[in-house]
């Protein structure tokens, strides 16, 4: 699917949305697996994304929503979260993969069958998409907790990362104040490998101005050197500051 840039973030989540949603259906393209992340979680891998980051591990799922992939119920993937919860005895389950807020009926429709558990949801989101209705929505339910991946530091880093429109980087930042006036759990996760050292302190300065709390929970993330993210980066002629190997992750980022 090719794209003009810089493009807006939300219009091209309209897009991938008639691509990848049939009412209260959406496309996946693994429905259940086991991961070491928060400790072990059981993860549910979605089809498409309104951004376009460089760095990203997701391939034809993300860049070819429509040739991968089937439409699964609510329902279909609960059933394969909790199936794969109870075999490595996980307390977690996520939808990850590409972007969960995509396709706003399937994703509540989920919820409402994982609050009846014990299952804690993490829902990992870039942000664009929840708005202050969205937001108010997942506030209903009390066994999520939103991590927005916040992409780069600033709006430059933001576009350059995801070759959107720069003032798109707001809307992670709306994200995390709509869903904190809301009542809802979140903290942000930063993208750093390509940040200048002293601009995750700006950052922060804005994250306190939303709410001080937020500083102490903010999470480090960094690129991991897959095959497919290193060809991505080289094609983008970007290179990150600090990068890891898959099979040398430090502990603290898993």
């Amino acid at each position: 699917m090719l794209r003009l840039m810089p493009y807006d973030p939300v219009r091209l989540a309209h897009e991938i949305e008639r691509v990848v949603v049939k009412g209260n259906l959406k496309k996946y393209y693994r429905t259940a697996r086991a991961g070491r992340w928060y400790g072990g979680i059981a993860t549910a891998d979605c089809c498409g994304c309104c951004l376009r980051c460089v760095f990203c591990w997701s391939g034809a799922p993300r860049d070819s929503p429509e040739s991968v992939g089937r439409f699964y119920s609510p329902q279909q993937i609960f059933n394969g979260l909790m199936a794969c919860a109870k075999r490595f005895g996980y307390g977690q389950i996520r939808v990850s993969g590409n972007e969960p807020t995509i396709g706003r009926e399937h994703l509540l429709e989920l919820l409402e069958l994982i609050d009846q558990t014990r299952y804690k949801f993490v829902l990992e989101s870039n942000g664009m998409l929840i708005d202050p209705e969205y937001a108010e929505r997942l506030s209903k339910f009390k066994r999520v907790h939103v991590r927005i991946s916040v992409k780069g530091t600033n709006r430059e880093e933001f576009s350059l990362l995801t070759e959107a429109v720069p003032e798109a980087f707001d809307l992670q930042l709306n994200a995390i104040r709509n869903l904190l006036d809301a009542g809802v759990s979140c903290h942000p996760a930063v993208m750093l490998s390509f940040s200048a050292e002293n601009n995750l302190e700006v950052l922060k300065r804005r994250l306190r101005e939303i709410n001080a709390r937020l500083v102490s929970g903010v999470e480090e993330e960094y690129v991991f050197l897959y095959p497919h993210v290193v060809r991505r980066l080289n094609k983008a002629g970007i290179e990150p500051r600090i990068a890891y190997s898959p099979d040398r992750i430090p502990r603290e980022l898993v």
